[in-house]
C-alpha cells in the first residue's frame, strides 16, 4: 500500500499558527486516503500554546472594523464554530472522566460566550457601519442599539455617537485552553481511527524548530511551512513573500482587591481603537498595538515596552471604558504578525504551492499557509480544510485563485 507522510513544519509566534497546524492535522488524518499509512509530524520549538500563541485575546467574529462581513466570512466562521465545538468536546471528555478539574457554573473551558459591542466614535464611517450591519449572518448577527441600550450591557461604558453594535452570538476565546483542546482532539481522531479498523494514522509532536527546508527534503512527501511572520527567516523563502511584519503588544489587567465594583459577568468584550477581551469579572486584556517593519518575534516584553504600550493602549480605551484606569497591569506579551498585502477583497492569506522557491521541482510537495495577519481565528478552519485537500490531492486548484494570486503578482 503506498504510503502518505505530511509534515508541518512550524514554529509560531502568535495564535493562528498553531490553530492553523492543528486544524490541518485534523484534516489529513481525517480525508486522507484509507488505502494510506499517513502520519503526521508537528515541529515547533516551545510546544502547545508555549509562544504568544497561547496568550491572544481570542475575540472571534467575522467582520472587520466597519463591521463588513469579511471575504468569504461565513464559511470561515461556520468552520471556526464546528472547530470550537470539536475542541470544547475533547476538554469536556477529560471532565467526565475524572482527569481534569470540573468546571464551575458550566462554563466551557475554551469560550466566553457573552458577545462583542463595538461603539461607534467615527462621525465619517457611522452610516456605512449601519449599512453593513444590514447585511450580518443569521449565526452572527449585528444590531445596532443607543447608548442607554448599550450602558445596560456595560455599565459606566462611554458611547460618544449615541450608537453601538452588539454582536450577541460573537465570542471571546481562552487561546490556550483552545489549543490543548484542539491537540487533545487530534490525538483522539488518531485513535479512534485505529479502534474503528481503519488503516494506521500517526501524530507525532516534536518540540523542535527546523532551520531549513531543505533539511526535510528527504524525510518527507509533503512539507507544509505553517510559521507566521517567521517564514521570512527561512533562507528558501527569504525576500520571496510579499509580508509585512508587525509586532503586537497585549497587556493584562487586574482589578484590584480595594475595588468592589467587578466587570459584570454577562457583559460583553469591548472593541474600539484598543480592545477589550473579558476573561472573568476580575480580568482581561488590552490589546493591541502595532510595531510595523518589526521583526522581534519574542513572546517576551522589557518593562519599558509594556509601559510604551500602555501609554498607546491606555487612552483609548479609557475613551470608551473610563473605569478601565482602576485597573492594575499584572504582565503583557508580544507576537509578530505576518500581513499580507491588501486586495479587492481585503487581507488575505497566502496559499500555495512553492516548490519552485525551494528546490525549483514542480511536485507540490513544499506548501506555504501564512499571512492571516490578526484574523487567525477567523480563517484558520476553513482554510486549513481547503490547504488539506489541495495537498492530498497535489491540486493546488483546490485552493480559491484569490490565495495564489500573490504568486503571479510576483512573476509578473
Amino acid at each position: 500500500m503506498p504510503t502518505t507522510t505530511s509534515q508541518i513544519c512550524s514554529s509560531w509566534c502568535w495564535l493562528c499558527w498553531v490553530i492553523r497546524r492543528l486544524e490541518f492535522a485534523s484534516n489529513v488524518l481525517q480525508h486522507g486516503s484509507r488505502e494510506s499509512h499517513l502520519s503526521v509530524d508537528i515541529y515547533d520549538e516551545v510546544g502547545i500554546g508555549g509562544g504568544a500563541s497561547g496568550v491572544a485575546g481570542g475575540l472571534l467574529h467575522p467582520y472587520s472594523p466597519k463591521v463588513k462581513l469579511l471575504w468569504r466570512g461565513a464559511e470561515c466562521w461556520n468552520e471556526t464554530l464546528n472547530l470550537l465545538h470539536i475542541a470544547e468536546g475533547a476538554l469536556l471528555k477529560l471532565v467526565n472522566q475524572g482527569k481534569c478539574e470540573t468546571l464551575e457554573n458550566n462554563e466551557s473551558p475554551i469560550v466566553r460566550r457573552r458577545g462583542i459591542l463595538r461603539p461607534a466614535i467615527n462621525l465619517k464611517n457611522m452610516k456605512i457601519m449601519t449599512e453593513n450591519a444590514q447585511n450580518c449572518i443569521a449565526n452572527c448577527r449585528i444590531e445596532p442599539i443607543h447608548e442607554d441600550a448599550a450602558q445596560n450591557l456595560v455599565p459606566n461604558l462611554s458611547v460618544p455617537l449615541n450608537l453601538a453594535f452588539f454582536m450577541p452570538q460573537a465570542l471571546n476565546i481562552n487561546a490556550q485552553s483552545y489549543l490543548e483542546g484542539l491537540y487533545l482532539a487530534c490525538q483522539n481522531l488518531v485513535n479512534d481511527m485505529s479502534t474503528l479498523g481503519h488503516v494506521h494514522r500517526e501524530l507525532h509532536f516534536h518540540q523542535k524548530s527546523v532551520q531549513s527546508l531543505l533539511d526535510l527534503a528527504g524525510e518527507y512527501d509533503a512539507v507544509i511551512i505553517c510559521l507566521g511572520a517567521r517564514a521570512v527567516f527561512l533562507p528558501e523563502l527569504s525576500g520571496k513573500l510579499p509580508l509585512r511584519t508587525c509586532r503586537g503588544i497585549i497587556t493584562h489587567l487586574q482589578l484590584g482587591d480595594d475595588i468592589r465594583e467587578e466587570y459584570p459577568k454577562h457583559s460583553p468584550s469591548i472593541l474600539s481603537d484598543a480592545w477589550l477581551a473579558v476573561h472573568g469579572a476580575r480580568r482581561m486584556d488590552l490589546g493591541s498595538t502595532w510595531d510595523w517593519k518589526s521583526m522581534d518575534y519574542s513572546r517576551n516584553v522589557t518593562t519599558d515596552e509594556a509601559s510604551k504600550a500602555m501609554e498607546v493602549l491606555l487612552p483609548k480605551a479609557s475613551s470608551i471604558y473610563p473605569t478601565i484606569k482602576n485597573w492594575t497591569v499584572t504582565g503583557a506579551v508580544g507576537g509578530l504578525r505576518a500581513m499580507p498585502p491588501l486586495t479587492a477583497d481585503g487581507s488575505l492569506p497566502l496559499l500555495g504551492c512553492i516548490d519552485n522557491y525551494v528546490d525549483g521541482s514542480a511536485t507540490c510537495k513544499y506548501w506555504l499557509f501564512t499571512g492571516l495577519g490578526a484574523r487567525g481565528l477567523l480563517f484558520h478552519g476553513w482554510l486549513g480544510k481547503l490547504l488539506a485537500q489541495a495537498v492530498l490531492s497535489h491540486d493546488e486548484n483546490l485552493i480559491p485563485f484569490e490565495l495564489t494570486l500573490w504568486k503571479h503578482k510576483l512573476h509578473q
